[in-house]
């Protein structure tokens, strides 16, 4: 059984307990917890917990700041909240920098961590300001959307169903 759990000021989450330590997997920039159901899917039994960041999919309406730390300070947040002892964190991309900065505080029962297409945690020293524009638009219409999603977030060609998940 999962457990779907709304807090006030804190994201929404998914918890499914189950054997081994829980994975926490943490979604890339303009995803949510639902960009990990296929992998998900393929844990049954599997303690598994996803959360949707602040700012994004059903905890898009939660106020900023929406900094890496704050995903992070969230991200132990959840953690105590769902009762997580013991678990690996899984961060794709953005979720990767949160991961990191978990890591980094060192909390009971982290075992390790999996980074997928992971950037540093700490910001490149000089983004452009044509760059912060495009990434602070991405997502602002469905050609956009698409854009994003074909142009930086996938090398190889989706499925409707995929595309229609991003």
């Amino acid at each position: 059984m999962t457990y779907t759990t709304r807090q006030p000021l804190l994201p929404t989450y998914d918890h499914r307990p189950g054997s081994g330590p829980t994975l926490v997997f943490l979604h890339y920039w303009g995803g949510s917890a639902r960009t990990w159901d296929p992998v998900v899917d393929r844990l049954p039994g599997r303690g598994v917990l996803t959360l949707d960041f602040r700012g994004w999919g059903r905890s898009r309406d939660l106020p900023g700041p929406y900094t890496l730390r704050r995903l992070a300070d969230d991200t132990l947040a959840v953690l105590a909240a769902a009762g997580v002892t013991d678990h690996v964190l899984v961060g794709h991309s953005m979720g990767g920098k949160v991961a990191q900065l978990v890591a980094g505080a060192r909390p009971d029962g982290l075992r390790g961590i999996v980074l997928v297409g992971p950037g540093p945690a700490k910001p490149a020293a000089h983004i452009t300001p044509e760059y912060r524009a495009g990434l602070s638009h991405a997502y602002d219409s469905d050609e956009s959307v698409a854009g994003a999603r074909d142009a930086v977030l996938t090398a190889s060609e989706l499925s409707d169903a995929a595309k229609s998940r991003v």
